[in-house]
């Protein structure tokens, strides 16, 4: 008779409960994913940077350098 008492624990000591086993799982992912992140302000995710003034030598046209580059 005692045979029959040991069928009824096929898996063996090495498995878990299914309760134990969700357990357990529930609590690697709180202990994972329980806290939100800190809050990133709006001013912390936009870097500023002076803007550099604009060089009107750039855009100024020069009859000279047409004729070198366009036609000769």
């Amino acid at each position: 008779m005692d045979d029959v008492d040991d069928v009824d624990d096929v898996g063996g000591e090495d498995e878990m409960p299914e309760q134990d086993r969700s357990d357990s799982t529930e609590a690697g992912r709180r202990a994972r994913f329980g806290a939100l992140p800190e809050r990133v302000r709006p001013e912390d995710m936009v870097e500023e940077r002076p803007a550099t003034p604009r060089d009107p030598a750039r855009d100024a046209y020069d009859p000279d350098e047409w004729l070198v580059r366009y036609g000769l």
